[in-house]
Formats: structure tokens, C-alpha cells, sequence
């Protein structure tokens, strides 16, 4: 069954590779499972590759508050469903966050982290007022134009690939964005915990990330407790595992050969 009812949602998701060492992907705010396509195309042959769509986007529910030690339980919940013990955890900006509290919540079940355009730490009071607004302009029918295309910019820069998700964002219903969008203005700041994390990790993050600066990931690499190396991809934006594929599949094959399952 794609669908896994957790905690009163319904978690939408979608795997192969068999019984293949697992790899759970966990997608960035504005977009859903999908994002992930270019890294399932590449891996799948060798691992067993879970997508899901995270509470209040794509196909998931979101009918109440929740926060993203929440939605790590939601990524062990579809472990559980699918009888996997361990997985690889991969991330990118709030999907980071999520993966990261699961290795914080359920160490044991958190083979290895990949975080792409992701942090440790918390908004500030201007980017919470500047989130804020466009989370009311997202709920809009139509969808204003500015949002659209600052929303894009700040995860494709110029890509073509913006085109695409100009249109599902168009034509996608919008309403549960409030429960999702406050989850992220009100996480926890963890970036103190994170030298409990003791699992592999990698981190990936383009230079020019408007979403999440590079420099934060810099320093969320320095936190975590394994020598946990940076992979810069120059000129990479927000989303750079979708614009940059060939340049972040080619780390994330390399760092995954170098696990023991």
C-alpha cells in the first residue's frame, strides 16, 4: 500500500530496489517526493530507495500542529510498514531537519546522514516575518506571481527545471500549508545536540543557497560528531541535488560505497 497512517495522517510513499540496503529521502518545503527522482534514477539499481511525500505536501495530510521530531517518527513509522531495520538517511533543507532528529531520536535505525542545503539552527525574527508572509500569500488562489517566482528562484535559480514546478504549484491544492509552515518557523534549535549524532555523514550544499546560506552548512558539518566531509557544489542553488544531479549523485554514490550496511 503507498499510504501509511501515522499519528492521525496519511504519509504518502513509494519505494524500490527490493531488499537492497535502504536509502529514505526526505524533500524540502514547497516541494514533495519527487525532488528526489534524479537520485532514485541513479541509485536504485543497488539500494532500496523510499520516497515519501511529508505531512501537508503532495499526497500526506496535515490536519493538525505538529513538529519535526513528529515527522522523524513518520520516517521511522514507514521503516516499520516496510520491516526495514536500518536506513541512510538523506535530506535536503527542512528534510535535513527531520533526518537529523531521527539519528537524534532513534540513533539505531539511522544507518548513515546526507544533508543537501540543510542546518542545525533556527530562523531569525526577520526571516520568520519574511517566511510568515509568504506562507499567507502561498494560500492564495491564484497563486501571486511574486511568491511563485521568489519561491523558485530561492530553490532552482535560473534551472529550467522552475518551469515545471511553477505549474504543479499552480495547479496544486495549497490549503495545508499552515500546520507544515509552522513546524519550520517554530523548530527547536538542535545545533548544541548534534555531537551525539556518531553515524557517517555527508554534507552537500551549493555555494550560491539562498535558502540556506553556505555557510550554515559549514557549520553544521563542524557540529556533528563524525569527520563529516563538505562536497560545495559552486554556483549550486537551494534545491542543488535537482539542478546539479550528476555532481551530487556522483558524492552520494561515493559516500554510501564506503558504508557497512
Amino acid at each position: 500500500m503507498p499510504y501509511v497512517d501515522v499519528q492521525g495522517e496519511t504519509i504518502w510513499m513509494q519505494y524500490s530496489g527490493g531488499d537492497n540496503p535502504a536509502v529514505i529521502f526526505c524533500h524540502g518545503f514547497f516541494l514533495d517526493g519527487s525532488m528526489f527522482d534524479a537520485q532514485v534514477a541513479s541509485l536504485s539499481d543497488r539500494y532500496r530507495c523510499i520516497t515519501w511525500d511529508e505531512r501537508g505536501f503532495g499526497r500526506s495530510s496535515a490536519t493538525k500542529s505538529f513538529t519535526y521530531w513528529d515527522s522523524a517518527d513518520d520516517a521511522i513509522a514507514i521503516l516499520d510498514h516496510l520491516s526495514i531495520a536500518r536506513a541512510v538517511f538523506v535530506g535536503m533543507s527542512k528534510g535535513g531537519y527531520i533526518a537529523l532528529r531521527a539519528a537524534m531520536g532513534s540513533p539505531e535505525r539511522v544507518a548513515a546522514l546526507v544533508l543537501i542545503g540543510s542546518e542545525s539552527g533556527v530562523f531569525t525574527e526577520e526571516e520568520k516575518t519574511g517566511f510568515s508572509d509568504w506562507v499567507r500569500q502561498w494560500q492564495e488562489t491564484p497563486l501571486p506571481t511574486g511568491v511563485r517566482d521568489a519561491v523558485s528562484q530561492m530553490l532552482f535559480g535560473p534551472s529550467p527545471i522552475a518551469d515545471d514546478w511553477r505549474s504543479k504549484w499552480e495547479q496544486a491544492d495549497r490549503s495545508q500549508i499552515y500546520f507544515p509552515a509552522d513546524a519550520l518557523i517554530n523548530r527547536d534549535d538542535i545545533s548544541t545536540a548534534l555531537v551525539d549524532i556518531a553515524c557517517p555523514s555527508l554534507v552537500i550544499h551549493g555555494t550560491a543557497d539562498e535558502g540556506v546560506g553556505i555557510e550554515k552548512g559549514r557549520k553544521l558539518a563542524k557540529g556533528l560528531r563524525s569527520h563529516t566531509p563538505t562536497v560545495e557544489i559552486l554556483g549550486g542553488p537551494h534545491a542543488v541535488n535537482m539542478t546539479h544531479p550528476e555532481l551530487v549523485n556522483a558524492a552520494i554514490n561515493e559516500f554510501l560505497g564506503t558504508l557497512r550496511f
